[in-house]
């Protein structure tokens, strides 16, 4: 029987803290009696996180390894994650303990509640909140996502944010995937509203990282990010409706 959950975390170079990260997953998850799997991605590590890694997986069988094949890259990671998703749901969580499994929770039962395809964290909302966000990207994320919100006419404030909860039907209507790197987390939100899939948005916490080094370099992405924009925005005009989720 296929869990209810599956939970995709991309992980390069964690050593200092994937141990505490899925610990805390995975007693939150069992607590709350919530049937699921956690989908760890080992994204070229060349520390001692694939050693780290295996044995969790061989003292917990909830947690289950899987490497990166293809080159390193957070977009390349979290679609290798996807393709061995086996529950209805599936959420994307970070390694570094920045996303709270609490959130997790609230997502999971208020998606089986609503019947969306999708939970989109707002971590500005009322509710949410960030801690320890560097000012120079927290000042980019608010101009960026404001720029979205007026592109594509919408409310939701915060579409970089990378955590969000999906159906795994709805995963597979997004495909083909551009996304090589941290433009992902645009990515599936903008197909999802471009699509016309259903989403509801709850409040969400987001603690900045107490070790480790971060891997989203905001020099590279920046580009990236506005290709991914660009690209949903020619969808929204001009697929005349060709990739729209069929009811």
């Amino acid at each position: 029987m296929n869990p209810s959950l599956s939970v995709v975390i991309p992980a390069h170079n964690e050593e200092d803290c994937i141990k505490n990260t899925l610990e805390d997953l995975c007693h939150t998850l069992g607590k709350e009696s919530i049937d699921f799997e956690v989908i760890v991605v080992n994204d070229h590590s060349t520390d001692t996180t694939g050693s780290i890694l295996n044995r969790i997986s061989q003292e917990n069988p909830r947690v289950k390894i899987f490497d990166n094949t293809e080159p390193n890259g957070y977009g390349f990671t979290v679609r290798t994650g996807f393709r061995h998703c086996q529950g209805d749901w599936v959420a994307v969580m970070m390694a570094d303990a920045s996303d709270d499994p609490k959130d997790l929770v609230r997502f999971f039962r208020e998606a089986n509640i609503k019947g969306t395809d999708a939970v989109f964290g707002n971590r500005f909302a009322r509710g949410g909140k960030v801690v320890d966000y560097p000012t120079f990207k927290l000042l980019l994320n608010r101009l960026t996502n404001w720029i979205i919100c007026l592109l594509f006419a919408i409310q939701y404030s915060d579409v970089t944010n990378a955590f969000k909860l999906y159906r795994n039907t709805t995963i597979s209507g997004l495909e083909p995937f551009l996304s090589h790197h941290f433009n992902l987390t645009v990515e599936l939100p903008l197909k999802v509203i471009v699509r016309g899939y259903s989403y509801t948005v709850l409040p969400n916490s987001w603690h900045n990282r107490k070790s480790g080094v971060s891997k989203l370099k905001i020099k590279e992405m920046g580009s990236r990010y506005w290709f991914i924009i660009l690209y949903c925005l020619v969808e929204k005009w001009l697929s005349v409706g060709d990739y729209r989720k069929n009811y």
